[in-house]
């Protein structure tokens, strides 16, 4: 695909699929929790290999951070299309509203995977009192696989704080062309060390790093991990100023077989440097986490950029099936932990290879999933509100009467 069509595309169904495909890799990326060779996650299957810690490895280390690099690109849209209002307006609803509404439904979900779990392994004694249930404030809430929406409203916020004095400054337009001369300068084979620098020294800073899980996710408390702010921050910000670079697209495009085999080599220099899947965090800024913090750094941009570049590259066209994935994929994640918690309970204990649970596992949540979207979402209200359009339901044609002879 060339830039010039790129830039001139009305959607960009290539990023289209990639947030698509980021989205519904979450439950994959769930589902294989439970088969890790050891416990780090509150089920523990009977099948268990080091293959499923490769595959939440290998999935984990780009979803994020491609997903933040299309949502800031696409804000940079939305918020050029609609102004500051009314993107701030559809903002709030979408996003924000969405965390607020689901957040109690799904941690109820949670918390009733978790009961079961604990009686399905003899961890509850009947006739005892419960545990006292744990205390929870601003530091520490847990905003489950919701964190997401949490984070872009930040991001959002800042979008707009900093638009004002940028409007001031940029009245000329001379501070606008310098920022997208510099953008053009820094997207080229270079741009994932570029990008992964800034994130380096905030993992090797990081006293509470957990090399296995790359960028650490912020997914307890209001205020982010610093970390965190500085790998998503930075995707969110690159994605912006692309958008006024539509043409630099095509460029990553190019460039995405040297990104997507930096990716590969580094992703496994990283693996092997955390010491595969290790939740003991790396405290101190030895010279040893300087190598593994930048290491890792340059796998997660240069994965993410591989997977924009190859879809750009070759998931551009229309395709009905595609845009039906992206319209679900929201609802879809919001709505697959709790499933995936309770569905890794019911099958722990069967006699079957790990990859057949986990396909089990991911293609039944996934297909439920899909059902309620169709049945209950697409075509009402919530579709309006999540996806910002109502899909009508299809009308059989009514087939005009007989002429009279």
């Amino acid at each position: 695909m060339t830039a010039s069509h790129i830039k001139d595309s009305e959607r960009l169904h290539g990023l289209d699929g990639l947030r698509a495909a980021a989205l519904l890799l979450g439950v994959v990326l769930h589902a294989s929790l439970s088969f890790f060779p050891s416990q780090i996650w509150i089920v523990a299957d009977d099948s268990r290999s080091i293959g499923a810690a490769w595959l939440f490895f290998a999935i984990h280390l780009f979803r994020m951070a491609a997903f933040f690099m299309i949502a800031g690109l696409f804000a940079h849209m939305m918020l050029a299309r609609k102004g500051w209002a009314a993107f701030a307006r559809d903002r709030l609803i979408r996003i924000t509203g969405v965390l607020g509404a689901f957040w109690l439904p799904v941690m109820v979900g949670i918390v009733t995977a978790l009961v079961w779990n604990a009686h399905a392994n003899g961890l509850v004694t009947p006739g005892a009192p419960p545990p006292p249930p744990p205390t929870y404030d601003w530091t520490n809430v847990p905003l489950t696989h919701l964190w997401f929406l949490w984070v872009l409203t930040l991001f959002y916020a800042a979008t707009l704080l900093l638009r004002a004095p940028f409007a001031r400054l940029d009245r000329t337009g001379g501070w606008g062309r310098m920022v997208d001369r510099a953008t053009g300068a820094l997207v080229g084979p270079w741009t994932p060390a570029v990008l992964a620098a800034p994130l380096a020294l905030a993992l090797w800073l990081d006293p509470k790093w957990i090399a296995f899980f790359a960028v650490p996710t912020p997914d307890a408390g209001l205020i982010p991990h610093p970390s965190a702010l500085v790998g998503f921050g930075l995707a969110f910000g690159f994605g912006f100023l692309l958008d006024r670079r539509r043409d630099l697209l095509g460029r990553i495009a190019a460039w995405s077989p040297l990104f997507l085999i930096v990716a590969v080599v580094a992703g496994f220099a990283a693996y092997r440097l955390a010491g595969g899947p290790v939740v003991t965090p790396m405290v101190e800024p030895t010279s040893q986490k300087a190598i593994a913090a930048a290491v890792m750094a340059l796998a997660v941009y240069a994965s993410a950029l591989a997977a924009m570049g190859l879809c750009l590259r070759f998931l551009s066209t229309r395709n009905p099936v595609q845009r039906y994935l992206s319209d679900a994929s929201y609802w879809v994640y919001i709505l697959h932990l709790p499933l995936v918690m309770l569905a890794q309970v019911w099958v722990q204990d069967w006699p079957a290879p790990w990859p057949i649970k986990l396909v089990g596992v991911s293609a039944g949540v996934l297909g439920l999933c899909l059902v309620s979207y169709e049945l209950t979402v697409r075509h009402g209200f919530m579709g309006r509100w999540l996806n910002g359009r109502r899909i009508p339901w299809r009308r059989a044609p009514q087939v005009a009467p007989a002429a009279a002879e």
